[in-house]
């Protein structure tokens, strides 16, 4: 669905956190082929790109670009072909499954289209699960701060059921931000959302960059959605095509029709 009907908030503005010369995660080279033969299809060609310390950066790209195999390769959630991926200063093309495991766990958030909330637990509850799963007490401090930037501090005591679409989004995104991981991997996080719900979620990690320094990395069709990163790459069979900064809707919209992406939005 396209969000192109609602306003850009104020409170929305795109975010440019400083990178400071230090890379959060990067591709070299980072090819991704399924199949053999006649079944074979080349998803990433080669690509090369770099993400920031505390930015914000939208991928975009046709269906079908490998814009959502690109953020899988980079989390560590797909394997590599060819190339290398990073995050920091670890290299994941290497590493067994146990250390793959231990990286998404310490190091990685992630938002996700579907909220995947457990219903039996509380708003709270679900924002501390990985920190529980991964045996680790919450930063107090951190902790408060995270529930205050998501406007939730009122409903940490309900259940998914008795949450609006969007709260449990944002419930969501506090528990990717509640580990302070060093980057958050968001693939369509307002796929399911409607235009209000989805401006309060990109509003949130606009404010989680901006405010707590934060490095987001989200996938979408959205022109909208784009409009509030302060980066956004575009892929077009496999590779990278393009880059804008400091995008707005049109300029991303005007952009995407530039390489016939226009079907896509």
């Amino acid at each position: 669905m396209s969000h192109a009907a609602y306003p850009l908030p104020a409170t929305a503005a795109p975010a440019e956190g400083p990178a400071g010369g230090r890379s959060a995660a990067a591709a070299v080279g980072l090819s991704k082929v399924y199949g053999q033969g006649e079944t074979r299809v080349t998803a990433l060609d080669g690509v090369s790109v770099e993400f920031g310390r505390g930015e914000f950066t939208a991928i975009m790209g046709p269906s079908g670009s490998g814009k959502s195999t690109l953020m899988h390769c980079m989390a560590g959630l797909d394997s590599i072909s060819s190339g290398s991926a990073r995050i920091g200063g670890t290299d994941l093309s290497g590493l067994a499954d146990a250390a793959l495991t231990k990286i998404r766990r310490e190091k990685l958030g992630f938002i996700f289209q579907a909220f995947n909330l457990l219903p039996t637990l509380t708003a709270l509850e679900n924002i501390l699960l990985p920190l529980q799963l991964a045996g680790r007490t919450p930063d107090q401090e951190w902790l408060d701060a995270v529930v205050a930037s998501v406007g939730l501090a009122d409903r940490l005591g309900h259940r998914p059921s008795q949450l609006s679409g969007g709260q449990q989004q944002r419930v969501a995104c506090a528990r990717a931000l509640a580990s302070r991981p060093e980057i958050i991997f968001a693939d369509e996080p307002t796929g399911n959302l409607d235009s209000r719900s989805s401006g309060e979620v990109l509003s949130f990690l606009a404010a989680s960059v901006r405010e707590l320094g934060q490095t987001v990395v989200m996938v979408t069709h959205d022109p909208v959605a784009a409009s509030y990163a302060g980066r956004v790459v575009f892929l077009a069979d496999g590779r990278i095509v393009d880059e804008l900064q400091r995008p707005t809707a049109d300029s991303v919209l005007a952009r995407m029709k530039r390489f016939g992406a226009d079907q896509a939005v």
